[in-house]
């Protein structure tokens, strides 16, 4: 055979070709992993990708902000204190209300939607303490 190997593999047909398609095509798991249907949805609204990162965009206003106004060194000091207080926090099954970062942002006087419809008790959090713990430091 003068062809070589190389254009047997040329004229190859793909694996994914034999795979069914059309309106009864099943879904296959192993390769394509579980369907969500949150990831194919579009944003409805022009706004709500802005909406979920407000907080992002709010401290980045605020940085730059105390940076013309200060110097370089007042912004670092402050992302070097909202590092510190994310990592304090509670036993991985209790609910945290991360008092000391909104004292930091600025938040701790203005009651939110968070603050009254976030439940702890209706959280998801909520769990099998022993397990959870032993996830948190790597045991299971």
């Amino acid at each position: 055979n003068s062809r070589g190997t190389a254009s047997l593999l040329k004229d190859s047909i793909p694996f994914t070709e034999f795979s069914a398609s059309g309106p009864f095509e099943g879904h296959d798991l192993l390769r394509r992993g579980f369907t969500s249907v949150k990831n194919e949805l579009l944003p409805s609204h022009p706004l709500e990708l802005t909406e979920k990162n407000f907080q992002l965009n709010q401290d980045k206003t605020n940085f730059a902000t105390l940076r013309n106004i200060q110097g370089l060194h007042a912004p670092l000091k402050l992302q070097m204190e909202f590092r510190a207080v994310k990592q304090v926090q509670r036993l991985p099954f209790l609910h945290s209300s991360n008092m000391a970062l909104d004292t930091l942002r600025g938040n701790d006087e203005s009651i939110g939607f968070e603050d009254i419809l976030n439940d702890p008790s209706q959280s998801e959090v909520m769990g099998e303490p022993h397990m959870m713990m032993e996830y948190k430091l790597g045991l299971l």
